[in-house]
């Protein structure tokens, strides 16, 4: 599992190892670590021009470093100084003393950096707050539309590295080389966008900063530790049952992908109730379909309500009485009383809420920029006001658990192809179908949207993508999972 940390548990952790190392050492770590990255890119270091965005403090100190060490192989190296009075003492001596040069005047640099091979933002470092500073943005500006690569040194200056909110100009690197321990920002939108590639460079914290982290990402082995496997004593009633109550005359369609969703999930068996279930048995035949209702279809042990279901409120109201984990999808979302889901909560009866950023924000009396722009925060708030746990779609699709807190689950997978009608009421059947075959809200919700990123990737292939055929690809993906875990 990949881990990240709040810049406050980073430096305590930092603070920790440098009182038992010799002095610089850190510093020098990560100047290697960031060296090597940059001459990975370059492929040929000798002769090749290299600009160096400098401020104040250690970051700029780790790109001056690492500019000596590129310097000393024959590049040509020039550090443009935004803190000329302020920069990194021993950083700017081995610049000079390697045959760089610095530059002093940020304002005449933008040639520079837009003819460079690569530029170096060492300019904030991970306690920045707010966009970048007024002399900072036309250098940002110049290597985005310049020729070279792009490399932040532990995250792209502008970026705030607990939320990965962007509050103003920010560099847009490339490649992004981060030391010690993940932040938060390298893996949530829009800092995610901003930082590129990001590689990771152990300064000697092992990738683990002490504590609790604040974010976490699922890769394949944790993702096939969590998937239900069937026992040879299995049936499917043992493996569960999911509970589908969505569609609605005009659009039956959501219910028919919410049930392909769940049949692939991993339950033994898929209940729907709905007005639609014509067009779910003309497609998918093995469905137990029931005209009487969420409280007498039959036994589930878990409930999917609310895509497609238009104006039921009745129907949503009866599921989140129900004694089983539901998940709470689109329509639902909006139909579904504060108290009812919060009551669930406090009971100890899993809830997992399932929102885009339109559906976040008019359930949080906000605008939905609000929430794109602070994904975390709108996710964790969901979560504290429902009691529940709370899957927030979107670039970055994050999970959080009940009460809003503990580490965020970020998910890694995707592709911007799942943009597309109907994806969403695939991936609420298939988190429905891993809640009824035993998952936790936060691990069904988590590994529904890593499975499904998975499948939307296979589906596409970088091409336009429909819902039905993400479902289709979902055992694909199932199968690389658990293929990668063995």
């Amino acid at each position: 599992m990949r881990t990240a940390y709040s810049v406050e548990t980073v430096r305590a952790a930092e603070r920790e190892l440098m009182a038992r190392s010799p002095e610089g050492a850190l510093m020098q770590r990560a100047a290697a670590g960031l060296a090597a990255a940059c001459a990975d890119v370059l492929g040929r270091v000798y002769g090749s021009r290299v600009v160096l965005l400098v401020g104040s403090g250690d970051n700029g100190g780790d790109a001056l470093y690492a500019g000596a060490r590129l310097a000393r192989r024959g590049a040509g190296v020039r550090a443009v100084l935004l803190a000329p009075g302020r920069a990194h003492a021993g950083g700017l001596a081995a610049l000079r003393r390697a045959g760089g040069s610095v530059v002093s005047d940020a304002g005449g640099a933008v040639g520079l950096v837009e003819q460079a091979d690569l530029v170096v933002d060492g300019i904030v470092g991970i306690g920045g707050k707010g966009g970048l500073r007024e002399a900072a943005v036309p250098l940002a500006e110049a290597a985005r539309r310049g020729r070279g690569v792009v490399v932040a040194v532990d995250l792209p200056s502008g970026v705030d590295a607990d939320t990965g909110e962007v509050r103003g100009a920010a560099v847009r690197a490339d490649v992004t080389v981060t030391f010690g321990a993940y932040k938060p920002g390298l893996l949530i939108d829009p800092g995610r966008e901003y930082a590129g590639v990001v590689r990771f460079v152990d300064i000697g914290l092992g990738g683990r900063a002490g504590g609790s982290p604040r974010a976490e990402a699922l890769q394949h082995a944790d993702v096939a530790r969590l998937l239900p496997v069937p026992g040879a004593e299995s049936d499917k009633y043992r493996r569960g049952v999911v509970g589908i109550a969505a569609g609605s005359a005009r659009y039956p369609g959501a219910a028919v992908l919410a049930v392909g969703g769940a049949l692939r999930g991993g339950a033994g068996a898929v209940r729907y109730v709905g007005p639609a279930g014509g067009a779910v048995l003309a497609r998918y035949p093995e469905t137990l379909v029931s005209e009487r209702g969420p409280a007498r279809a039959g036994r589930v042990q878990a409930w999917v309500v609310g895509p497609g279901a238009g104006d039921d409120a009745a129907t949503v109201g009866e599921v989140l009485a129900a004694d089983v984990p539901v998940l709470i999808d689109a329509d639902g979302l909006r139909l579904a009383e504060v108290g009812a889901v919060r009551g669930r909560g406090l009971r100890g009866v899993p809830t997992l809420m399932t929102p885009h950023a339109g559906e976040a924000a008019a359930l949080l009396g906000v605008e939905r920029e609000e929430v794109e722009s602070g994904r975390l925060a709108a996710a964790r708030e969901l979560a504290a006001r429902y009691e529940a746990a709370v899957l927030l779609k979107g670039s970055t699709t994050v999970v959080a658990e009940a009460g809003g807190g503990g580490a965020v689950r970020v998910n890694p997978t995707g592709t911007p192809w799942l943009a597309t009608a109907g994806s969403g009421d695939v991936l609420s059947g298939l988190g429905g179908s891993l809640l009824a075959a035993g998952l936790s809200a936060v691990d069904a919700g988590s590994v529904a949207a890593y499975l499904h990123g998975l499948a939307g990737r296979f589906a596409a292939e970088g091409a336009p993508v429909a819902a039905g055929d993400v479902a289709g690809r979902i055992a694909e993906a199932w199968r690389s999972v658990v293929g990668a875990g063995v």
